[in-house]
């Protein structure tokens, strides 16, 4: 059995309970928070909360330390920190910045032995998977990625950060004429905003001025001013009745052309549909847990991504089921 560590019990940490339960070969050692352990209840029988700051007495009993925290605080201090001492998986997801976390995991990996597997998940992850095979396949092309339609937590915290909002929720959608063009094969053009639109559900306090609160949204930097902005303004029951779930999915699409003409033209599209991002994002994590234990038996060390996972590393069946039954 693979003993998970968890680290962080949100909404990652509580889907990858979930997930770590419907796997056999894994068991759940603990769950590891910056609160009280005594406020927390878990699902799983015989699992203990512990303090966040007690891990390392537990350094020898966990073979995967799952971190579920948030990129942009959390992971880039917390996995270079753990990977000295534990076999460590995280879901950094801030595309850009990568680069140097996996520079820093690697280095703090290294030095401790063990190995450490960043930026599990759909994207980055799953999707970042589906453009490496797609270009791979068809190296005469363009990739297109779109999301949604799904909630952004990162944009709906941004709009709760305003004066005057209560609570929020923003949805990302894909604009349906580009996503046909796309899929198509007509390999289009597209900015930013010709991609997505977002449409915004608000809470306000009584009296809130919404016409500034409208205006302060669809003029944010890096957030909505790209984009077609829709705010919509409604009742806290209504948020609560109508849009309490995190749903997400997306499509990665390549389009490329072969022949010595290159007279043939050839799509191939992934998408998801997801009910719970961080559930999946958790499903993702598990398998991802499985494989840094099995590389690590190998002697493996440092940080890897999902580009240097064999693929049946991942999966709890043998390589003779896997080549009988997927193959």
């Amino acid at each position: 059995m693979i003993r998970i560590g968890i680290m962080g019990y949100g909404n990652l940490g509580k889907g990858l309970e979930c997930a770590i339960s419907q796997n056999s070969d894994m068991e759940l050692f603990g769950v590891f928070t910056r609160r009280d352990p005594k406020s927390l209840k878990l699902l799983t029988e015989g699992a203990s909360v512990y303090s966040a700051d007690s891990v390392l007495d537990y350094k020898d009993k966990i073979d995967v330390l799952v971190l579920c925290g948030g990129s942009a605080t959390d992971l880039p201090k917390q996995t270079p920190q753990y990977a000295k001492d534990f076999n460590v998986v995280d879901s950094f997801d801030t595309h850009a910045k990568i680069p140097q976390h996996f520079e820093a995991v690697d280095n703090a990996a290294k030095e401790g032995g063990k190995i450490a597997l960043i930026s599990c998940g759909w994207d980055p992850g799953m999707f970042s998977l589906n453009r490496l095979y797609a270009g791979a396949i068809l190296p005469e092309g363009k990739d297109y990625t779109f999301w949604g339609k799904g909630v952004s937590q990162g944009h709906s915290d941004a709009i709760r950060r305003i004066d005057g909002v209560l609570d929020a929720k923003q949805y990302t959608i894909p604009i349906e004429s580009a996503l046909e063009a796309v899929r198509k094969g007509e390999n289009p053009t597209l900015s930013t905003g010709e991609k997505h639109r977002r449409e915004c559900f608000v809470v306000v306090a009584e009296g809130a001025d919404k016409a500034r609160i409208e205006t302060e949204i669809k003029t944010m930097p890096n957030y909505f001013d790209e984009y077609e902005t829709t705010v919509h303004f409604i009742s806290a029951e209504e948020l609560k009745r109508d849009h309490s779930g995190i749903p997400h999915g997306g499509f990665v699409i390549r389009c490329g052309k072969t022949g010595a003409e290159r007279q043939n033209s050839h799509v191939i599209e992934y998408s998801l549909k997801l009910d719970s991002n961080p559930e999946f994002t958790s499903s993702v994590i598990a398998a991802c847990a499985r494989a840094a234990y099995r590389m690590s038996n190998e002697g493996m060390t440092g940080c890897k991504t999902l580009f240097d996972v064999p693929p049946a590393y991942l999966s709890a069946l043998s390589g003779a089921e896997l080549r009988k039954n997927l193959l």
